[in-house]
């Protein structure tokens, strides 16, 4: 893959996951192809688990989360796993899906999706789940669970509604629709338009090393005040903002920031980020 440098790439699988670190990027791939990648129980938890290392790791700042192949980004949850779930079985294996979801949702770092193809069920919910998404042209999503007698079980129909509105997405759900990149895009699901195939993870790449030059502490604080405050009344939302903005005020960090925009020098932001 020549969007990481070979000299400083750090591959490794995790099961049906490639990921390779670049820096303070690191890339995830789903890996499996052969099912248009689409999520089983094994590959969900995965998932979970690498936002959550990575979260953790001074080393890492962004997440960048991909499907292999130009054909699909993740084509829903794994049909031949769930078919023969009970009740209860099922309710349990929806439930640890929504909570990884939930998880990498709530990371404190961002997580974006280079969105390479199909988007259906489960991979559109785990784009709803992201901090935003990069689209390639060729993408399009959608949640087509009641053509199968389903609905969506991991959050879809809670964010896609919070996201879009409720008559949109109640609509495309009702349906099974797909949305093009385009339409997508102009929906707010992306906030850039979608890009040509080969740019894609080029450009998402590069959008998130533009993250990881700011500032570590800067860019957890501001997803904690996003994700905090948009459930929050106002005066409380503003309230977080403004203690979150004095500790920043306060911060080495702030200091060198500070200080190399007035020295005109490019910041160097410490690794070690609690």
């Amino acid at each position: 893959m020549n969007t990481i440098e070979s000299d400083s790439k750090d591959e490794r699988h995790e099961g049906e996951l490639v990921v390779e670190r670049d820096g303070f990027v690191t890339l995830v791939t789903i890996n499996r192809p052969q099912a248009h990648n689409a999520l089983n129980a094994g590959v969900i938890d995965a998932l979970r688990q690498v936002v959550s290392a990575c979260a953790a790791d001074d080393g890492c700042r962004v997440v960048v989360i991909t499907g292999s192949g130009r054909k699909a980004f993740c084509a829903g949850a794994d049909l031949g796993e769930i078919a023969e779930l009970t009740p209860d079985a099922a309710e349990a294996y929806m439930r640890a899906g929504q909570a990884a979801f939930r998880q990498i949702e709530r990371a404190d770092i961002p997580v974006i999706c280079a969105v390479n193809g199909l988007a259906l069920g489960g991979g559109f919910e785990l784009i709803l789940s992201s901090t935003f998404a990069i689209l390639s042209s060729e993408a399009s999503m959608g949640l087509p669970e009641a053509s199968l007698g389903l609905i969506p079980g991991y959050g879809g129909t809670q964010r896609l509604p919070r996201l879009i509105g409720r008559q949109a997405a109640t609509q495309l759900m009702l349906t099974g629709g797909r949305l093009s990149a385009d339409r997508a895009h102009q929906l707010g699901l992306s906030p850039l338009p979608p890009v040509a195939p080969d740019d894609l993870l080029p450009s998402a790449l590069e959008v998130a090393r533009s993250i990881a030059r700011q500032g570590p502490r800067a860019v957890r604080s501001i997803l904690r005040a996003v994700r905090e405050g948009q459930d929050a009344a106002l005066d409380a939302a503003l309230a977080l903002e403004s203690g979150l903005a004095a500790l920043a005020i306060a911060d080495d960090e702030s200091r060198e920031g500070v200080d190399a925009f007035l020295s005109r020098r490019p910041p160097q932001f410490r690794a070690d980020v609690p």
